[in-house]
């Protein structure tokens, strides 16, 4: 039977290649993203838009969507032009919707489905700023919760035969770095030992591994995925 696999964010970053390893094999894929007007594979997989902020339509949104096999929340974002003392409440509430309620909330609704098959595997896409704190704070925090509902969720739901884990990647070479700043790229890069920030294929290649073919036992587990930038 093929199996079905929900992927947020998916229509660019991360989250495109991710459905581009997806295409390799068989799969149902959905993707749900705000905006798919430079998305290249509308006639291959089911579209959907929604803004991730509006946590309260999610249920709409699942009953939508039905039951699926594979959970990807990667949707994410984050707002370093505020500062931990500036930083307006309509932005911290929406960056918290997206990066860390709606995740939560999408595991909470899909493993339904899941825990009557006795299958699931669900990927979070976390980020280093959750492990190591970020001058975004809340995009730290937001991420620091989405790691730590990932070691929750593995425990509420393993029984189940449902997989949840986690990956905190460094910086990645997508659209989100035309927020940081040259300089602050630079001391990025200085940090890391091959001295370049990862291409979104790389960790695409992770994310596939935690959904698919990954033991059992790699359960509740957070993958460092930065080059030894900051080792554990």
């Amino acid at each position: 039977m093929v199996k079905r696999v929900l992927i947020t964010g998916g229509n660019k970053g991360i989250g495109l290649k991710v459905v581009e390893k997806f295409l390799e094999f068989d799969y149902e894929i959905i993707v749900v993203a705000r905006d798919f007007s430079s998305f290249p594979y509308k006639d291959k997989v089911q579209t959907i838009e929604y803004d991730l902020s509006n946590v309260l339509g999610l249920k709409d949104l699942a009953k939508e969507i039905g039951d699926i096999d594979i959970l990807i929340n990667n949707a994410g974002y984050m707002q370093p032009k505020y500062s931990y003392d500036n930083y307006p409440l309509e932005a911290k509430e929406h960056i918290l919707n997206v990066d860390l309620h709606t995740p939560v909330e999408l595991m909470t609704l899909f493993s339904e489905g899941m825990k009557k098959k006795s299958y699931g595997r669900i990927v979070n896409t976390a980020s280093i700023a959750g492990q190591i704190g970020h001058p975004d704070i809340w995009y730290g925090i937001a991420k620091a919760g989405l790691i730590n509902a990932t070691k929750i969720f593995a425990k509420l739901l393993g029984s189940y035969n449902i997989v949840v884990n986690c990956i905190a990647p460094s910086p990645v070479e997508t659209d989100m770095q035309k927020d940081n700043s040259e300089e602050r790229k630079e001391e990025f890069k200085k940090a890391v030992p091959c001295g370049r920030f990862a291409e979104p294929e790389e960790a695409a290649e992770v994310i596939f591994w935690l959904a698919t073919s990954c033991p059992e036992y790699v359960n509740g587990t957070t993958v460092d995925f930065n080059n030894a930038s900051y080792v554990r």
